[in-house]
């Protein structure tokens, strides 16, 4: 039986993501997002929620994730949960769970600064400018003067 592991999260950095390079060349970036959800309990009191996650990126997205993200910076992130068995110092085996992204999107610009910066990343392509986007045509409406019919409509 086939299944779905797909996660979707936006949020905003903890702490400046963690570069590693590997011996086999590869480069991984993790870093934490906080996602937060307000709502009202039975109380009718404002309660808000914050979760935590620990992403993990590989190769171009780690670059483009290290050179780009920064603490409280917002990151829209697609990927898949995985959950790691490891065992810590004290020989106690644990397990760690993390989202490993198949694709992030930068959201707006950084908090300290004005104004509104977006970039896309795809793991399968490389790093390119984005493309130069032409504004929609604007529908043109002329007047119908060879008409008496007031019922005509443009459409």
């Amino acid at each position: 039986m086939a299944g779905v592991n797909k996660v979707i999260l936006l949020g905003r950095l903890g702490a400046d993501p963690e570069v590693r390079s590997l011996p086999s060349g590869s480069k991984v970036t993790t870093f934490s997002i906080a996602t937060s959800e307000a709502y009202n309990n039975r109380d009718g009191q404002r309660v808000e929620q914050t979760e935590w996650h620990r992403i993990e990126l590989w190769d171009n997205l780690a670059n483009i994730a290290e050179q780009y993200l920064h603490k409280g910076d917002s990151v829209y992130v697609e990927g898949k949960i995985r959950t790691e068995e490891y065992t810590d110092k004290d020989n106690i085996v644990r397990k760690a769970t993390k989202i490993r992204g198949t694709s992030m999107t930068l959201v707006g610009g950084r908090s300290n600064e004005g104004g509104s910066e977006s970039a896309q990343a795809v793991p399968s392509q490389q790093s390119r400018p984005a493309p130069e986007r032409t504004p929609a045509p604007t529908p043109e409406f002329s007047s119908n003067t060879g008409s008496d019919d007031s019922d005509d409509l443009p459409f």
